[in-house]
């Protein structure tokens, strides 16, 4: 597919280094030379320099040809402008933009992004889509990554596995005869620097990272038998009083979350914050100074996260209050190579947006019925929900570790009001919703599971 990427900065940079991964057509437009020239270099890919509002830039960089076009500059308007001409002078059949003001995607405003309004065919929110990243972490304590699928029905858990787990060394097929009670099943396992798929022999070793559909209800019994701490956090503490910061503090203070505590370094800001929430308590400071963290009751919370627009700052404002006592800690990190230092920091877990939003673009490019899309593990794997059509060869195959192709693991289907969790049992029937894990080179095979086979006119 030929897509043309409009913003060269880290959103950018990540979903061109994703998309060129897969053989996609890529040319990227910037107004900074080094910026382009960065990306061009580094991922092989067409760079154009310029301002991608302009007509004759977009037509220099094939915007007549391309398929996608995705808007992921660091202004809305420009965003929203992009995506209007490419539809107005270039008919580009799909058009993504980046909206970032709240105010835009008000369910009050729904027809701005419309045929008659501004064709925008995809809205990427990334304030939306970290806060309820965030927000998951908190009703699931002890994974460090979290998923759902199926309206919310099953939920995939990433698990890091530690020396006392229940389940080290012991085949992941015998889980569900462990704990017969537990509607759960070992999906993918991460391993140094690699994931895959498990056969019903593989077993989980110390320092793993199992990653475990669930159903929904079981998640928290699911954390316990990982020997994760599956009590609920009480005690919040925000660092960062940006669009996500606000947007995770209300909506805690909506499901009746008590002591919630904000720290913002930017006065202006912080009395903005202080205009927005109601229970939360707004301090104006830095959340590097250890006073401060301490005034916000971080050596007793629960839950600490990081999310200001500095992924070295979030890094140490999480060490600095996992040193001072917090159970828990997150840290917006969007610099894939400052998130392998979380460990050696003990951060709990890091949140990367460039993976949530190429995910939800990685959703519109896979071909046939998928629904839903998470990429793990900087797209090394993929988990997807889609609709098997009755011309699937998936129709009547059981969902047994060894019964799929190597490369690809079945989690769970969902049958009208029924859930299944996969198994050698449970045999695939047309229009089920299947949500199946799968290695990146799985991802054209998984595709046609989803397909109108042509043999089948």
């Amino acid at each position: 597919m030929q897509v043309l990427i409009c913003g060269a900065g880290r959103v950018g940079h990540g979903i061109a280094r994703r998309l060129a991964r897969e053989k996609h057509d890529i040319t990227i437009i910037d107004e900074d030379p080094d910026l382009v020239d960065q990306v061009s270099t580094d991922l092989d890919v067409r760079g154009v320099t310029g301002h991608a509002g302009h007509p004759d830039v977009l037509k220099r960089a094939g915007a007549s040809d391309c398929e996608m076009i995705i808007a992921v500059t660091h202004f809305d308007e420009i965003n929203m402008v992009i995506c209007q001409i490419a539809h107005t002078l270039f008919s580009v059949p799909y058009k993504i933009a980046r909206v970032r003001e709240q105010s835009y995607i008000d369910p009050a405003w729904k027809n701005i992004f419309s045929r008659e309004g501004l064709p925008i065919d995809m809205v990427i929110s990334p304030e939306v889509e970290v806060g309820e990243a965030i927000l998951q972490r908190f009703r699931t304590p002890g994974a460090v990554m979290s998923a759902t699928f199926g309206k919310g029905k099953i939920r995939l858990l990433g698990i890091e596995i530690d020396d006392s787990n229940p389940l080290l060394d012991t085949p992941v097929d015998q889980m569900r005869g462990l704990f017969p009670d537990l509607s759960a099943r070992i999906v993918g396992i991460g391993r140094g620097d690699s994931v895959r798929a498990p056969r019903s022999t593989d077993v989980l070793k110390p320092g793993d990272r199992a990653y475990v559909a669930v159903l929904d209800t079981h998640a928290e019994r699911l954390t316990s038998i990982f020997n994760r701490d599956s009590e609920q956090s009480g005690h919040v503490v925000i660092v960062g009083g940006g669009n996500v910061g606000l947007y995770v503090a209300t909506t805690l203070e909506q499901e009746g979350k008590n002591r919630i505590r904000l720290i913002e370094r930017d006065v202006e800001r912080a009395n903005n914050v202080v205009s927005e929430v109601k229970r939360t308590i707004v301090i104006q400071g830095d959340g590097l100074n250890p006073d401060i963290l301490a005034e916000a009751g971080a050596p007793k919370a629960d839950f600490v996260v990081a999310i200001t627009n500095d992924d070295k700052a979030n890094l140490l404002i999480s060490n600095l209050a996992k040193r001072a006592g917090a159970k828990r800690t997150l840290a917006l990190v969007n610099a894939t190579e400052l998130a392998g230092l979380a460990r050696d920091l003990r951060v709990d877990a890091v949140l990367d947006p460039r993976a949530l939003t190429v995910s939800q673009i990685l959703l519109r490019m896979r071909r046939g019925r998928i629904l839903g899309l998470q990429s793990i593990e900087d797209g090394k794997a993929e988990v997807a929900e889609g609709i098997t059509l009755e011309s699937s060869s998936l129709i009547g195959k059981p969902l047994g570790y060894d019964d799929l192709p190597e490369g690809m693991t079945a989690a769970a289907v969902i049958r009208g009001n029924e859930v299944f969790i996969a198994g050698p049992e449970v045999t695939v029937q047309a229009e089920d919703h299947l949500i199946i894990f799968y290695q990146e080179e799985m991802v054209r095979k998984v595709e046609k599971y989803f397909r109108v086979s042509p043999d089948f006119f």
